[in-house]
């Protein structure tokens, strides 16, 4: 499915996907959640990828939720809103599952939708302007466990209910105090620090980033849910792999290791 609404590149090692609808503050249709989730499974087959920045465009949001423009169109319906729905779920799951890291670069408003994508990533970096809020609780809408646990495990159950009690904005400077975002950034300085965090990972071995991922997303979770078998392999990958020799040859060598990755 093709739209403009999406941007996809590669810099080198780094991966950039982009919500280009700055005219609506990068609010996100039913062909932009589609579209998503097909950019990630290409830069997930993508060996040349080792690391996925995601951001909007515009330089005023991040992603302000759902088009609600769009609703008539495209959740008028009963099986509108079941297909509309299963979409955005595939969205949030392909970032959820997605194997490589995933930093969530933000400028302006991060809310909704918005949230629930940066929050399924593995890290987030803000501007100082941004803002950050679930307007849930303006709208009648409701939020299952698959929703919220994100939320909830970064925050906290206390702060994650004032979040959605409230439905109020937090600054950038709150949002990095509750634990919301991981660092935050004058915007003149954002890119380029995230450039630097990008490159410092995509020069690690992808193996070990690879195994620590899995390991940590399945220590979170309820110890009947994990999927330990998952964690053990990516670690024992690490061991058999020839990443493993060549970063002990360049160890004991002096020099930059050359990863593959296998």
């Amino acid at each position: 499915m093709g739209t403009d609404k999406m941007l996809s590149e590669k810099r080198g090692a780094i991966g950039i996907m982009t919500f280009n609808n700055p005219e609506r503050h990068n609010a996100v249709s039913l062909d932009m959640w589609a579209r998503t989730a097909e950019i990630l499974d290409e830069f997930a087959r993508d060996d040349e990828v080792r690391v996925v920045v995601i951001t909007g465009a515009g330089g005023k949001s991040f992603v302000s939720g759902a088009d609600i423009s769009k609703f008539e169109s495209e959740r008028s319906s009963l099986d509108g809103v079941k297909h509309y729905n299963a979409t955005v779920a595939k969205a949030n799951e392909t970032v959820s599952e997605f194997s490589k890291p995933t930093i969530a670069m933000i400028r302006g408003y991060c809310m909704g939708g918005g949230l629930a994508i940066a929050l399924r990533c593995d890290m987030r970096i803000c501007s100082e302007d941004s803002q950050f809020s679930v307007p849930a609780a303006r709208l009648s809408i409701g939020y299952g466990a698959d929703s919220l646990a994100q939320l909830v495990d970064l925050v906290g159950p206390s702060v994650a209910k004032e979040i959605m009690f409230t439905a109020r904005r937090y600054t950038a400077h709150e949002a990095h105090r509750i634990g919301l975002v991981n660092h935050v950034l004058q915007a003149n300085m954002l890119q380029a620090y995230v450039q630097q965090i990008a490159d410092t990972i995509a020069d690690n071995a992808p193996l070990a980033i690879i195994a620590a991922k899995h390991v940590i997303n399945e220590y979170v979770k309820d110890p009947d849910k994990r999927n330990q078998a998952l964690a053990d392999k990516a670690v024992a990958d690490c061991f058999t792999s020839q990443d493993y020799v060549e970063g002990r040859r360049a160890f004991m060598e002096k020099r930059k290791p050359v990863w593959q990755g296998k």
